[in-house]
């Protein structure tokens, strides 16, 4: 992407169907024999494209009408992921619970994904191991299997992973009994995913302190229901618009989704309006204040949006830090967004920016999904040319996101 910069924003902007939720919410069909989910307000994008392969080679046959998605579940499913689809991924990991449940066995290669670092599933095999499986992990290929049915448990995670929630709750929901799963990860996607459960059938309750039970069913039936918006897209935009002194509408977004950013936003005296389901940012005479920041699992700040904070805090008045305590590699831009005169410096697990006047235009490479976010909505702000390598990172996780800028003002452009 070439980004021509200096230039305010302006216009409306609609958030896209949520990634996260969306990959999760998919996976639901394994759960399925001889019947139909269909999904509303589904992104386009590369993972979700992935996804859809996966789910196809598994035997559910999948129809796409704009961002509708019906997904036809056969009697029969097959239980052996591929190797080259999988390793595209790490969100692959998510059939692992629906397919051992529906089919009494599962292989798996162990998913790939971003290089954010290390991000084992082991807590989805320990939770699946409660449940009554027996898993063997051989040449990188994990095979699961059980006999008769899984067993609903009370199972506590010793981390509230995202992935090891989603897997262990479609796991339970055709189980033999009732699953309780304690320290669950509480973001949206998780009751979006349990919204899906409900509408085809499975029996799911959330506890706003961090549990949730479900009755295992018998058999799952048809359903419909709505992806949530995403709000790691809603933030990159608002922040883009901050960065640029533009008066920007995101708009079909859920504000309580965003609580973290918003607040630090506001601590930054960046000035914006929160309304039903839309921020509007406006512009400001004076550079945002330097905030710290440290990731943490929702309602934290999201580690998703860190990289485009950092490029944000990169051009305020004084010194910020940003503590990641996610994924302990998602700190690889720094050094790109220094290369376009940023100061940033890591220290372990620690990001000290220092704010700039102003950023210069420069040839960068995306290293990651978010790390593109954030060197484009550097570029955007920056003085002169700048190119960002690598975009196929960024179409995993941004649907359109060239036209989009183009709408709201960007002087961007895609070259090959």
């Amino acid at each position: 992407m070439k980004i021509r910069g200096g230039i305010p924003l302006k216009g409306t902007i609609k958030t896209q169907g949520a990634k996260n939720a969306a990959l999760p919410v998919m996976a639901v069909c394994l759960l399925l024999r001889g019947e139909t989910l269909t999904l509303d307000n589904v992104p386009d994008l590369y993972d979700i494209n992935t996804m859809k392969e996966l789910l196809e080679t598994l035997g559910i046959d999948v129809e796409v009408t704009g961002s509708t998605m019906d997904f036809h579940a056969p009697e029969e499913l097959k239980w052996e992921a591929p190797d080259n689809l999988v390793r595209k991924m790490r969100a692959s990991s998510l059939v692992l619970g629906p397919l051992l449940a529906n089919c009494g066995k599962v292989s798996l290669p162990l998913p790939g994904g971003c290089s954010i670092g290390s991000r084992p599933i082991d807590l989805h095999l320990k939770g699946l191991k409660q449940m009554g499986a027996e898993i063997e992990i051989q040449n990188g290929v994990v095979h699961a299997s059980v006999k008769g049915k899984l067993r609903g448990r009370r199972i506590y995670l010793d981390f509230p992973s995202v992935g090891a929630t989603e897997n262990l709750m479609m796991a339970a929901s055709l189980a033999q009994g009732e699953t309780i799963i304690e320290n669950i990860a509480r973001e949206p996607e998780i009751d979006n995913l349990a919204a899906v459960l409900r509408c085809v059938g499975v029996p799911v309750e959330l506890e706003g302190t961090g549990g949730v039970r479900i009755q295992g069913i018998e058999k799952a039936h048809s359903g419909h229901e709505r992806v949530i918006p995403d709000r790691i897209e809603a933030c990159t935009y608002i922040l883009a618009a901050v960065m640029t002194n533009g008066h920007v509408k995101v708009e079909d977004l859920v504000p309580s989704h965003i609580d973290a950013i918003l607040a630090k936003l506001e601590e930054s005296g960046a000035k914006f309006a929160v309304h039903q389901n839309t921020v509007e940012i406006f512009p400001s005479k004076k550079k945002l204040h330097p905030v710290s920041v440290k990731t943490m699992p929702y309602p934290g700040f999201p580690t998703d949006s860190q990289p485009q904070m950092a490029a944000a805090l990169s051009i305020a008045r004084g010194v910020s830090t940003i503590e990641e305590s996610v994924f302990q590699a998602r700190f690889l831009y720094a050094q790109e967004l220094n290369r376009m005169g940023a100061d940033i410096q890591i220290s372990r697990d620690v990001a000290i920016i220092r704010g700039v006047e102003k950023l210069q235009g420069a040839s960068v490479k995306a290293s990651d999904l978010r790390a593109g976010a954030a060197l484009i909505i550097a570029g955007l702000a920056a003085e002169g040319e700048t190119t960002v390598d690598d975009m196929v990172h960024v179409w995993r996780g941004y649907e359109a996101i060239d036209k989009k800028l183009r709408s709201i003002g960007a002087d961007v452009e895609l070259v090959s």
